[in-house]
């Protein structure tokens, strides 16, 4: 699989977040597994494409692989483990939109991730387009009424902090291979989604949308993003990673006939608005340093 990373990163990021726009719509075709049956069963199946990519990567020193990720891959795991686990609940408690919306403040996270890690500075467009964001969220969120799509939502928020935080440890450690990272965050929430289950049986047809999610949408999509954020800008990361936020409410909508509420349309554009500010100023600073 070593051609994959020699395709242009770019291109690995938009495919990557295509995939992982089929999320919404996979977890709300399973018939009757619960949600942490199916947080169960996805992860497992990515888990065992993880190990699969990095036995043909590495071979024999897939060990190695795993231990030159270093402490920031352990516990950048972990993060995004609860990351995956917050994903799963929040697109079973609320809308595929309003969790895309959501999963689109990552721009935001990642300036102030930025700034605190990096020591990347937030500039006046950077600033107003956090304030412009969360008056976005604020009226989103604000506009759920039941107490089941509001905790979605709430939830939801995880998603793009776990995210910022894979972003961050790629870009300070570019040399180093961090798939090996996807693979702790699969058994972090592989091990939540067993221990808060019940039991973990599931019919056929519910194991088939697992495995199509764990090995497919989540796993190469996860894969591709993570060699493509290597070699590709992070405004140019954000920016393609918006296929996510415009894909998914869109399979949601032909498929599911789920139509987003008004509000969640006029909060969720405010926050691409803000977030197109970011990446912005992300653009104007990246071509200064050039």
């Amino acid at each position: 699989m070593n051609f994959i990373s020699k395709l242009s990163g770019p291109f690995l990021v938009f495919l990557g977040a295509f995939f992982l726009s089929f999320g919404g719509l996979i977890v709300k075709s399973f018939e009757g597994a619960t949600l942490w049956q199916i947080l169960f069963w996805r992860q497992f199946f990515f888990v065992l494409l993880v190990v699969i990519f990095l036995l043909f990567t590495y071979k024999k020193k897939i060990f190695l692989a795993l231990y030159q990720s270093g402490i920031p891959g352990f516990i950048g795991g972990i993060i995004l483990g609860l990351g995956f686990s917050a994903y799963v609940f929040a697109m079973y408690n609320t809308t595929v939109a309003n969790a895309n919306f959501i999963i689109q403040t990552q721009a935001i996270f990642l300036a102030v991730f930025g700034y605190l890690f990096l020591k990347e500075k937030i500039s006046k467009l950077t600033l107003a387009s956090i304030i412009l964001a969360i008056s976005g969220i604020i009226l989103m969120v604000g506009s759920s009424l039941s107490p089941g799509e509001m905790s979605g939502n709430l939830v939801a928020f995880i998603m793009p902090g776990s995210f910022a935080v894979l972003i961050i440890i790629v870009r300070k450690y570019p040399n180093v291979d961090m798939v090996p990272l996807q693979f702790f965050a699969g058994i972090v929430a592989m091990l939540i989604g067993y221990f808060v289950s019940t039991k973990i049986i599931i019919s056929t047809n519910d194991l088939f949308l697992a495995f199509i999610a764990g090995f497919f949408q989540v796993g190469l999509g996860f894969i591709f993003i993570t060699i493509g954020a290597r070699k590709t800008l992070s405004a140019m990361v954000g920016i393609l990673m918006m296929t996510e936020a415009v894909f998914g409410p869109f399979w949601a909508w032909i498929f599911l006939d789920e139509t987003p509420q008004f509000y969640a349309l006029v909060g969720g554009s405010i926050i691409l608005f803000a977030v197109f500010i970011q990446f912005y100023s992300l653009l104007i600073k990246e071509k200064k340093s050039k």
